[in-house]
Parts: structure tokens; sequence; C-alpha cells
């Protein structure tokens, strides 16, 4: 049956027939290509049936020519279900006013909770947290997602170590930690001092004990610096030896660096897209034009939807394509020595103790292989030297 789901949408009847022509009136209609389901013989002379709302009126052209009685009933279909709809209206629009209500609060930020931090660094964190759109009255949709909004802050705040943030139902929760400077304990027992490293010393200050050690003399690892046995031999006193010895001492390091490499650069030109996602389904809102770009950053960001304390499976997303150019950079051999160096450096300073200077450096070895640029260098470094070694054995 031709468009039959469509004349299902406009509506279907149950006629019923009572004569003694109601074959003959059924077959009339089956002769003018009317379309009947469902044909019922209820008794001797009733006949029932379903036909489309809209091929009613041939029934009614039919009736004249056959004693028959017609009686329509169970209306099924769009044009009722609206009939229904309109004597409801008000009721309707106000559950779909209450509903988009629940949605809209759900999603809106009703407190900020900051905890771990000084008044002063949350009063800093809560600045930001404003320019940054978290605030009370904020829909969640036009915020950063957590861990970007962890990032920034991090970035702008240096009296913080880390911030965790979590966003539970319409809260935010930071939890901080600050930079603080652990308080070092009163050693309690006897110590000496001793050199953990090779080192020629540069300079020392000793707070208790007695030191056993000049500017520019020369140690060995576990050598004696500062002792905690002080006074003559009949009457040792045995202290806590506390101090800094700074002495120079040396690093070995490594660095390579490719001769050639290829990197990213965006054009500017970028598309973005917006849609709502149903499950797995994604469903475009915005943002129909078709990129054609050879070479592309794609940024993801999905926003959820919430209804009271429930994620809906519902969200919200938008993405960003850029165009990107793949460009090739061939380094010269001064470039990559400069590169490698500075890579070394890095290296090194993330190992060494906050403390510590690089004073100097000597560059042992350099070469290219095989595109490669090698570097070997030597670096002289002042820190301090010192290690706690107990006194087991005190007189």
């Amino acid at each position: 049956m031709k468009n039959l789901w469509m004349k299902q949408m406009t509506g279907n009847i149950t006629v019923t027939i009572t004569g003694q022509g109601a074959e003959r009136f059924i077959n009339k209609l089956v002769r003018d290509n009317i379309s009947i389901w469902n044909v019922r013989r209820l008794s001797s002379e009733a006949v029932s049936f379903q036909m489309f709302i809209s091929d009613v009126r041939h029934i009614r052209e039919a009736v004249r020519y056959h004693r028959v009685k017609v009686k329509f009933s169970k209306k099924v279909g769009l044009p009722f279900f609206m009939k229904k709809l309109k004597r409801n209206v008000g009721f309707i629009i106000g559950c779909i006013i209450a509903i988009f209500t629940v949605l809209f609060l759900s999603n809106m930020i009703w407190n900020v909770e900051i905890k771990g931090a000084s008044p002063e660094i949350e009063y800093k964190i809560n600045n930001e947290l404003k320019q940054l759109g978290v605030k009370k009255g904020q829909l969640q949709f036009f915020v950063d997602d957590p861990e970007t909004l962890q990032r920034k802050i991090t970035s702008k705040i240096d009296e913080i170590t880390w911030i965790g943030v979590e966003l539970k139902g319409t809260t935010y929760h930071f939890q901080v930690v600050e930079k603080k400077q652990p308080e070092k304990q009163e050693a309690t027992s006897p110590q000496n001092l001793v050199a953990k490293k090779e080192a020629i010393i540069v300079d020392y200050f000793v707070e208790s004990g007695k030191p056993l050690i000049s500017v520019n003399d020369y140690v060995k690892p576990g050598q004696l610096l500062v002792s905690g046995t002080i006074g003559n031999e009949k009457q040792p006193n045995i202290v806590s030896a506390k101090g800094v010895v700074y002495g120079k001492t040396w690093y070995k390091t490594e660095a390579t660096v490719d001769m050639k490499t290829d990197y990213s650069l965006l054009t500017g030109e970028e598309v973005t897209k917006r849609g709502l996602k149903i499950f797995n389904l994604d469903i475009p809102i915005w943002g129909f034009k078709k990129e054609d770009y050879k070479e592309k950053k794609i940024e993801h960001d999905e926003k959820e939807v919430k209804f009271l304390k429930w994620t809906l499976p519902i969200s919200f997303t938008k993405t960003t394509i850029r165009e990107a150019e793949v460009q090739e950079k061939t380094y010269s051999k001064e470039e990559a020595k400069e590169m490698a160096k500075e890579l070394a450096k890095k290296d090194l300073q993330a190992m060494l103790p906050e403390d510590s200077k690089i004073v100097s450096e000597k560059i042992l070895q350099e070469g290219t292989d095989n595109g490669k640029f090698k570097l070997t260098i030597i670096y002289t470094v002042v820190e301090n030297i010192v290690k706690e070694q107990p006194i087991i054995h005190a007189n």
C-alpha cells in the first residue's frame, strides 16, 4: 500500500456497517480502491473495518446507494492526538516550562567551596575563578572543564603547589595545597656532617660542631666535614653538628638533537561545529561548513546535561577544527649545538637541589651522526655537599 505510513499519520477510524447490504457496501469500497483493513463480521448484518480518515468522504457517497447504517468509533492518529493536546495545552505548557526550569537550575553553579587555603590565598583563588566564570548563577556550559580550570589556576597563582577541582552536582569543590617549606626538625641525636660526593670546598657555615675543612680543600665522599665532638679529649662534648658546606661538584651530561624536524603551524583558519549528543547519536545543530584541510588539529569539548542529581545521556558538544601546516626545519650546526646545550642544562637543573648553582660548563665532545647532533658537556656546580651521619658510639 503506497505511502501507508504517511496515511496512518493522518489518522484512521473504525467503521461499523449495519444492514442487509453490508457486503455489497464493502465491495463497492474495494472497487473504488479505498484502503480498508481489519474487516470483521460482528453479526449476520453487521461488519466492522478500519480505514483512513481522509477516505471517509467516500463512505458518505456510498451510503446513498446502499441501505446500511454507518457508525464511527475508535479514532486514532495525529489529528485526533493534536485535538487532545489542544484541550490540555495549558497543562502541557506548564509541564514543559517546569522541566526546562529544572534542567536550567540543575546545570547552574549554586556553590563554590575552597578547602585547604589560607584566607589570603582563598581570596586570590576566588578572584581568578570569577574571571574564569566560576561563580554562583553561572551556567556550567560556559565554564571550562575541571582539568582546564586546574591548569589555569595553578599557572596564575604561584603560592599554590596543587589544586584539585571536582564538580559534584551544582557545586564546584577546590582542594588546595599551598607551597610551604616543611620545618626542619631539630636533630636530637649526636651527629657528624660528612661529604656526600667529591668536591672542592667553596664556602661553609657551621651552626654547631667543629669544622674540619677550609676553603679550597678537596674532599672525597664520606669524608668528615664537621665533627659533632667538641671540647678536649679528657672532657669531650657530643653535639648534633649543624651547618652547610658548599663545594664545587661536576656532572657529565649528554644531549642529542635532530638536525631536521617537522613542526605544525596553525594558519588561523578554523571551523567550529556545535551539536547535541543523545546516547551515542550525534545531532548537528550549527556549523555545517565543510572543512577541506590537509592537516588539521581538532579540539572536542562536551558539556553534560544534568537533571537534579542525575546526569542525563544528553550533552552539548563543541568541535573546533583548525587548519595546520606541517613545515620542515633544518638546523645549522651552531643552532643544533645551542639547542643541545639548552636541553642538557634543563635536564641537569631538573635533578639538582633548589639551592644549587651552575657556575661553568665545558664541552667534551660534539659532532653529527645520522642526521643527529650529539653533545657531551661537563658542568661545574656549587651545591651543599653535606650528609648527616649519626654518632653511634659516644663516650
